[in-house]
């Protein structure tokens, strides 16, 4: 089964945040990442509670980001973090989530975060995004090379869209993150199921 997560953006978001959020979560992907990361750790706190109450009505897994302690406070089981910062978390910090993710730019972090302790990777950015403007895509054997890497699940992230889903799975990945495409969309709905059929085919 490909899975497709969002990834969230306020500064993207055409419409009021947390009614996006609410959009999302009513067309049921497999979570939703906050990730926010121009937001202080108290600023965060505050949204997550909300985003996670939303998640919590719709039966939808809530992945917080980078903020261990705080996603600790909230009772979060699952949490996504940058590579250096998964290099920090202690044994007895880990024991609190039952998910951990790590964002990786090479087969060799990759391993490194596996060794670590994370359950899956987010790899990218695959193809080019206005998420990294001026940066060309990693492209597929990238993609490919982070999936032989390792035995946990990898995400790939950055230019996803319904032309060019196929080729992800086909890479060995097991499902796509999406941040500019849910945030900036017309129909949640549509895109999302659009994008779930070219993945089944």
């Amino acid at each position: 089964m490909f899975n497709i997560y969002c990834v969230t953006s306020r500064i993207l978001c055409k419409e009021d945040f947390l009614h996006r959020i609410e959009k999302i979560a009513l067309s049921h992907p497999a979570g939703i990442i906050l990730r926010e990361k121009d937001l202080s750790e108290v600023q965060y706190r505050q949204l997550a509670k909300q985003v996670i109450q939303i998640c919590t009505e719709y039966q939808i897994q809530c992945v917080l980001h980078s903020f261990v302690d705080t996603a600790i406070e909230l009772n979060a089981a699952a949490i996504h973090l940058p590579l250096p910062k998964m290099r920090e978390m202690t044994d007895m910090q880990k024991r609190h989530f039952k998910i951990i993710g790590v964002s990786c730019h090479s087969p060799e972090e990759a391993r490194e975060a596996e060794k670590l302790g994370c359950t899956y990777i987010i790899a990218g950015h695959i193809f080019t995004t206005d998420c990294k403007k001026g940066l060309p895509g990693r492209g597929i054997p990238f993609l490919e090379g982070i999936c032989k890497s390792v035995s946990v699940p990898v995400y790939a992230i950055g230019g996803i869209e319904c032309n060019n889903v196929r080729s992800v799975c086909k890479a060995g990945a097991k499902g796509a993150c999406i941040m500019s495409g849910l945030m900036t969309c017309d129909n949640v709905k549509s895109f999302l199921t659009n994008l779930k059929g070219e993945a089944s085919l």
